[in-house]
């Protein structure tokens, strides 16, 4: 495969890079004017590619090229404007994948409007949060979804996608989506913005408290096309399948925006997530290059190898990311699929910035989230600012003198400590190796002292979900008198296993022996689920929660 594909070598690549040649690459200019929706539909049009590759829920199917992409996006941005909506403005969407969704992102991005996700999970808070904080103009959703809008104060005009084949209809007083798309011209001049500007006004993901919001200006489109190049190693032959839900800013940056900007068709599947599921679209639509999060990567584990067998040999590149990948689920790709599979670190307000990429060759660790992508520079730092060497966690963060692609400004009309004039500080805790691969230990406040050690709990996750019983594991720290902290899991066993002491005990001295004996689960306690965010992330402060809540 080399041999007809060359991967660049790191290093090399690394030193040499040019931000301006990646610029270069944009069909608009960053200073001059650029319209994000020309950079990811009317710019591929001549070459007659497909866009979306669309799987319904209930099995129908459809693809949608560029040219009808161009057409239709261009009857929103008239549909839009009709409504009072103006460059810079925010326009928010609460929609399934469908390609109304896709539409609806490109055409807000044709009309030089702003793009605001809202994840179909949310609560009508959630979504009132959002929603003030963005000041967005218009809603568009689905019936399904329509009734969280009542109980939000001073909503917006609200634009509803109805399907009648399904038994649904609109509601007086909102717009009628399929009707006023279908009543709109298929011309509208894209509108030029400028890179500082803003196309998509994100949200964190409530990790650590309250939702901010991040802008994402222009500028970060070649961040995000470079992750594709180098991270995902997307190629013109492969099939492409991001898995995470554009609600949030993996699915977003990099299963709509990224393979889009390269002319690359991308797959939405509307149904939920299963593993069944999973495998039957990999098959069908012979998916090459298959991205998501550990959490769907575990229960495709726990699916067991032979649902995996048909698969064996097909998919050539998988990515990780929203939070580090088990070294275990790296070794069961290979030998159930015969599949690299990478993790990659990042955030929404940075995209995806420390990486085994799969484009560039260079050595790389499992249980490692890699080596800084080309236009970044992550570094470990103490607590005065000094950069640490091998072997000695500290706060992961980012060089800005020596990171030109980075392009996060600050928190939406908020004060934001983590940037300070020399470095951004991502809040995460992690690790340079002797290879100088990059480690992820965990967040700030999920560090677990004990007797005096710092213990990273994805370690001890790590080593947990290794046991063939268990399938997913949370690690907090429990406050102890003596020790400062113990190490507590919190385990989901296989639905075949049952949850015993004894069991407990292995767990335990399973760990011991595959880590030391400091870093151990003394307390374990089996549960049904882990909390976590909508988009997959484990919530470690749910978990300390509780035992706070237990103790009292």
């Amino acid at each position: 495969m080399s041999a007809t594909f060359p991967v660049p070598d790191y290093a090399s690549y690394y030193a040499n890079f040019r931000p301006e040649e990646l610029a270069a690459k944009l069909h608009g200019d960053l200073d001059a004017g650029i319209n994000v929706c020309v950079e990811c539909c009317d710019a591929h049009v001549p070459a007659g590619g497909i866009a979306l590759e669309w799987e319904g829920i209930d099995g129908e199917r459809a693809s949608l090229s560029f040219a009808e992409l161009k057409a239709q996006t261009a009857r929103f941005a008239n549909m839009i404007t009709a409504q009072g909506v103006r460059p810079g403005d925010v326009v928010a969407a609460m929609l399934p994948r469908c390609p109304e969704l896709l539409i609806t992102i490109l055409g807000t991005w044709r009309a030089g409007a702003v793009y605001q996700p809202l994840f179909t999970a949310f609560g009508p808070k959630a979504i009132e949060q959002r929603l003030q904080t963005s000041s967005a103009k218009l809603v568009v959703t689905d019936p399904a979804n329509r009734p969280k809008l009542d109980d939000v104060p001073n909503r917006p005009q609200v634009a509803v996608l109805a399907r009648p084949s399904r038994g649904q209809s609109v509601n007086a007083g909102d717009i009628d989506f399929a009707a006023a798309l279908a009543a709109a011209s298929p011309e509208f001049a894209p509108v030029m913005r400028k890179g500082e500007d803003l196309f998509l006004m994100m949200s964190t993901s409530g990790t650590t408290g309250l939702p901010k919001g991040v802008p994402v200006s222009i500028r970060a489109l070649l961040p995000f096309r470079l992750y594709m190049e180098l991270g995902i190693g997307l190629r013109p032959e492969d099939k492409f399948w991001n898995i995470a839900d554009p609600g949030w800013a993996y699915g977003l940056y990099y299963a709509v925006t990224g393979p889009l900007l390269l002319g690359h068709a991308t797959t939405f599947y509307e149904g939920p997530f299963t593993a069944e599921s999973t495998y039957r679209i990999l098959a069908r639509h012979g998916i090459t290059n298959f991205a998501g999060a550990p959490t769907a990567f575990r229960l495709l584990m726990a699916a067991g190898m032979e649902a995996a067998a048909p698969l064996k040999g097909q998919l050539r590149a998988v990515s990780s990311a929203g939070e580090p990948l088990n070294p275990e689920v790296v070794r069961w790709f290979r030998a159930a699929l015969n599949a690299p599979i990478c993790d990659h670190y990042g955030q929404t307000e940075m995209g995806m910035v420390v990486n085994n990429h799969h484009g560039l060759a260079h050595q790389q660790r499992a249980g490692s989230a890699g080596l800084s992508m080309p236009g970044f520079r992550a570094v470990i730092l103490d607590a005065e600012d000094n950069e640490l060497g091998p072997d000695t966690p500290g706060d992961l963060a980012l060089d800005l003198a020596a990171s030109p692609l980075f392009w996060f400004t600050g928190y939406y009309k908020k004060d934001t400590p983590s940037l300070g004039p020399k470095y951004y500080r991502t809040g995460d805790i992690a690790e340079l190796g002797a290879d100088g691969l990059i480690s992820f230990v965990g967040r700030n406040d999920d560090v677990i002292t004990s007797s005096g050690y710092r213990i990273g709990p994805f370690d001890v996750e790590s080593a947990l979900i290794e046991h063939p019983a268990v399938v997913e594991a949370g690690v907090v720290g429990k406050p102890d008198p003596e020790r400062t902290e113990i190490v507590k899991a919190f385990v989901v066993l296989k639905p075949d296993v049952e949850a015993s002491e004894a069991l407990a005990e292995e767990l335990r001295q399973h760990v011991r022996k595959r880590l030391s004996a400091h870093a151990y689960p003394r307390e374990i306690e089996f549960v049904e689920q882990l909390p976590k965010t909508p988009s997959g992330k484990l919530q470690r402060f749910v978990l300390r929660a509780m035992e706070k809540q237990a103790q009292h």
